[in-house]
């Protein structure tokens, strides 16, 4: 067929050149609940997930305590239909806690866990599916270190602290990303959770953000697909434009921008189309398709991956999932 003579990885560079030869590229990720807890487990129910749908590239996705269970967190699993899991224990309590952070040691504790993770699932699908690693930013890391409304509480009362403990953390995931350039990942799903208007001020967002971020992608500018994913509604898209990544991820079915919009805000790929709830639990296949035709129509199918805005929700029915991977090979014809 076709649609299948490109290998993955291909079809994602023809992508991010512009150039469609066969069809769009397709990409869902979900979280991995219990699995999530073991290097190999989650290695395992990664490569079941891809072998079942066969998607163009595989983004791996721990629990966000991986990169934090070392300075002393601890969560546990509630049965989220997202498939996260709820913080018990925070580590910052007061502001002299965050002068108190160590830089990790990536080969051990739970990030070495991860790297092993990385290690099995890159073996296993070798150079032709592209494999990137979430890695959440460090005000992403620092809300789940204090908990959300004490990392604002502390940002607009001792700003100073917070940005220490920001260093910190970016010199801690910089050491994870210079150690997973080994295990072979094409790039780095950067997850971005502040960026939104109702949460900080622009000026606060340039302030606290925006230095520790260019200083974690500093150290994947070596990689070829990093993703930037701006979560939540209300986000600051128009602030990333200088980001050095080669997609972008957001919540596009819930908040500006729409997809037609967003191509002439930024160079980047645009990853998007479906809405994660509505669509992809509670809808029907012919819904899943038929958003996903709406989307394809909007981006005219270049510099387009389809997925949703966000982690797709484990009880997303098997159906709806097989709609979404063949709504990209059925009737597609290139734009030229």
């Amino acid at each position: 067929m076709e649609a299948r003579r490109l290998s993955h990885r291909k079809r994602i560079e023809a992508c991010i050149s512009g150039i469609n030869k066969d069809r769009p590229p397709v990409a869902l990720w979900r979280h991995f609940p219990v699995d999530d807890q073991a290097p190999d487990s989650l290695a395992a129910a990664t490569m079941a997930f891809q072998q079942a749908y066969d998607f163009d590239l595989i983004k791996v996705t721990p629990a966000s305590s991986f990169c934090l269970r070392d300075w002393g967190v601890e969560d546990q699993w509630c049965g989220t239909t997202e498939g996260t899991r709820d913080y018990t224990r925070r580590r910052i309590r007061s502001a002299d806690d965050w002068l108190n952070l160590n830089v990790l040691d990536p080969y051990q504790g739970q990030l070495a866990a991860q790297l092993a993770c990385l290690n099995l699932i890159c073996k296993a699908v070798g150079d032709g599916t592209p494999v990137v690693q979430t890695i959440f930013s460090p005000l992403a890391q620092a809300k789940n270190l204090a908990g959300g409304q004490t990392l604002l509480a502390h940002i607009r009362q001792f700003p100073e602290a917070v940005k220490a403990g920001l260093q910190i953390i970016a010199n801690s995931t910089q050491l994870f990303i210079e150690a997973a350039l080994k295990s072979g990942i094409a790039g780095i799903f950067y997850a971005v959770q502040h960026a939104n208007y109702h949460l900080l001020s622009k000026t606060e967002y340039l302030e606290f953000g925006k230095v520790p971020d260019l200083q974690v992608l500093e150290a994947a500018d070596r990689l070829w697909l990093n993703m930037l994913h701006l979560h939540g509604e209300n986000v600051m898209f128009e602030i990333f434009n200088e980001y050095p990544v080669a997609v972008i991820n957001w919540h596009d079915r819930d908040t500006p921008p729409s997809l037609s919009d967003a191509l002439s805000k930024t160079h980047a790929v645009l990853c998007g189309g479906l809405q994660r709830e509505k669509t992809m639990v509670l809808g029907t296949p012919e819904q899943v398709m038929a958003e996903a035709k709406d989307a394809l129509l909007a981006t005219g199918g270049k510099r387009f991956i389809l997925g949703t805005g966000c982690v797709l929700p484990i009880t997303a029915p098997r159906a709806n999932i097989m709609a979404a991977r063949r709504s990209v090979e059925l009737g597609y014809k290139p734009v030229q």
